[in-house]
């Protein structure tokens, strides 16, 4: 039985959180970069409040806890994509591929672009599973570990090529990211990253309605399905031929304006 407070809350917390805090983080990074260093201040501010949060919020097996890692865990997130969108965590490469490079050599230096980025992730996660790993409250690893991996897919498939690589979210500074992406077209990569994360979604969905109305555990799971089910969004977005600049617009209209204001 579907529950107000175990299931529907958690959905909608989920992604008005995922909706808000995506525009906030493009909004940021579109800006002129002269602001990214008081941007980078408050993310870190924010990324370690996070932390503490988590590890607060750890020692109890609580709904209000439960949401309180869930939180903790979205702005550490946050801050990590923060520092990756405005450039200070990058990779060692900062400039456009090779066109003549294929296979092996294109996948090496495709990934200097992104490497700091990644090894902060994943040092990110082994610390956070480390601190999580004999807690009551496991929530903010979890998030912070899914997230990871679904990044990875995307960055993954983006790089070996998908039928939409719209990318109106990357800021002007990243724009020779695009350089690195595949082709576009549909694989079978990206077919079963797709089912993959639906199996994830599809699993902590029936554990929050197999778990007793309004408790932690229930809470806790949905939060994961929901997190989970906007992953699948996601990737599907890189399937189907949507613009993801439609949701968030207002975040982006400060580097609209100059474009337009140019070509008089």
């Amino acid at each position: 039985m579907v529950s107000w407070e175990g299931h529907i809350v958690p959905f909608f917390v989920t992604v008005a959180i995922w909706f808000i805090a995506t525009g906030l983080i493009a909004w940021a990074d579109n800006r002129e970069r002269a602001t990214f260093t008081r941007a980078m201040m408050i993310g870190g501010v924010a990324g370690i409040t996070g932390l503490v949060v988590i590890l607060v919020a750890s020692l109890v097996a609580e709904v209000w806890a439960i949401y309180l890692g869930f939180i903790g865990a979205l702005m550490v997130w946050g801050w990590h994509e923060l520092a990756f969108l405005t450039g200070a965590a990058a990779g060692p490469r900062r400039g456009p591929s090779d066109p003549s490079l294929t296979g092996l050599a294109r996948f090496r230096q495709a990934a200097s672009t992104v490497m700091h980025h990644e090894v902060a992730l994943a040092l990110t996660a082994l610390l956070l599973i480390s601190l999580s790993w004999d807690v009551p409250n496991q929530i903010g690893a979890t998030v912070f570990v899914l997230m990871f991996a679904m990044r990875l897919t995307s960055k993954i498939n983006l790089f070996v090529g998908v039928p939409n690589t719209s990318s109106e979210m990357l800021p002007e500074h990243l724009a020779y990211l695009k350089t690195y992406f595949g082709r576009n077209r549909m694989t079978a990569l990206l077919a079963v990253s797709i089912l993959g994360i639906a199996a994830v979604t599809w699993w902590f969905a029936q554990r929050a309605l197999a778990a007793p109305v309004g408790s932690a555990e229930m809470v806790g799971a949905s939060l994961l399905a929901t997190l989970a089910l906007l992953g699948v969004l996601e990737h599907l977005f890189l399937a189907l031929p949507f613009r993801d600049g439609m949701l968030w617009g207002w975040a982006l209209r400060q580097r609209k304006a100059p474009a337009q204001s140019s070509g008089k």
